[in-house]
């Protein structure tokens, strides 16, 4: 399945066209060692505009504090954004009880037409993570990410509002996220789900609780996930890649990168006890995860981690999709989702849900 738009890249590769090097050893092929400091230049001319504005608006280098402080959004911009319902959709409301007692809220979407659920459940189900480096963000963030996917394809999609990094950290989020992956699959029925294809996706710090979930869920082995959508993941807390280290790219740059690893991992940061359902990219074992699609902006700093992990999962048996898209900083296809290279991604992405709901099954035991 090969959607046009994007790059299909390889490790390795060569350093993104108008980068700046510093640390280079002097082989001009090892661009690996070197870091990587994001120009206008590099931006897609698309992009560009909207990217300096973002460099103005957005704050870079955000500390820990600054970062702290954003947690929940205001009442009222929750209560505005809970009343709002995209298009051709239906939103309902359900509740998991945590083992403190405390409730996880979840939203279930679904398509308008779609009716009750029949005795024969035929729609996927898709477990929505929306992002926000752990720190900030909601469930209802994130409905122009997979109302398309909906729509197109009759899916119901369940978003936890899963607790963020300011309340509590690791492994809180994946707790709730792994517990409404649960609740999904006890559900399904009810919810007009297959048992047999319940997927799980979201973008940034969504993609890196993605990567997590499906991890956590091969290992115990109570629900079994047809397909992961883990998008521009942020995965790996070490600080080692050369499009992570330096990156001043909009949206996202290295700096507040770090701020939000350490308000997610809490003592576990800067050491080497962060273990793989943190931080996915510190796996050892990638087999049997199920088949996976993913995208990065060429520019972003999660470009290199997303990289090494479609490649450790290619390398460990697992169907993977990949595109690279030049020129794109973090989260390009949801802040500029009128330019080519956001458009070519979200068709991509879409494409690839529509072959996977046709392709991908995995039967409950």
């Amino acid at each position: 399945m090969s959607p046009e738009g994007g790059v299909v890249a390889g490790v390795g590769g060569s350093l993104p066209h108008g980068a700046e090097q510093s640390g280079s050893t002097g082989e001009s092929d090892r661009w690996w060692e070197t870091v990587v400091r994001v120009s206008d230049a590099m931006i897609d001319p698309e992009l560009r505009r909207r990217g300096k504005v973002l460099r103005r608006v957005l704050k870079s280098s955000r500390s820990v504090d600054e970062l702290g402080g954003s947690g929940p959004l205001p009442e009222v911009v929750s209560r505005w954004l809970r009343s709002r319902v995209p298009r051709g959709l239906t939103r309902d409301e359900e509740y998991v009880t945590r083992p403190d007692g405390s409730r996880l809220r979840l939203l279930i979407f679904r398509s308008a037409t779609a009716g009750l659920a029949t005795a024969e459940p035929g729609a996927p189900g898709l477990l929505w993570l929306h992002g926000g480096g752990y720190v900030s963000g909601a469930a209802e963030h994130e409905t122009s990410a997979f109302s398309s996917m909906i729509l197109g394809s009759g899916a119901v999609v369940v978003a936890p509002d899963y607790r963020l990094s300011t309340e509590a950290p690791f492994p809180a989020a994946l707790d709730d996220c792994y517990s409404a992956l649960l609740w999904l699959k006890d559900n399904a029925a009810r919810l007009g789900v297959r048992s047999d294809q319940i997927a799980v996706g979201g973008g940034s710090a969504g993609g890196g609780l993605t990567a997590a979930t499906t991890l956590v869920a091969r290992d115990k082995a109570e629900v079994r996930v047809a397909f992961q959508m883990p998008i521009y993941p942020m995965i790996d807390d070490r600080d080692l890649t050369p499009t992570g280290q330096d990156n001043d790219a909009p949206v996202w740059d290295a700096v507040t990168n770090r701020s939000a690893w350490k308000l997610y991992l809490g003592e576990l940061y800067g050491t080497a006890d962060v273990p793989a359902y943190a931080a996915p990219s510190r796996a050892t074992d990638y087999a049997n995860l199920p088949p996976t699609m993913t995208y990065v902006g060429g520019v972003e700093a999660f470009r290199d981690e997303t990289v090494r992990y479609v490649a450790d999962l290619s390398e460990a048996g697992v169907p993977v999709e990949f595109r690279e898209y030049p020129g794109a900083f973090h989260g390009f296809d949801v802040l500029v989702p009128k330019a080519t290279v956001s458009r070519a991604a979200t068709a991509f992405r879409n494409q690839w849900f529509g072959y996977a709901v046709r392709t991908f099954f995995a039967p409950q035991t």
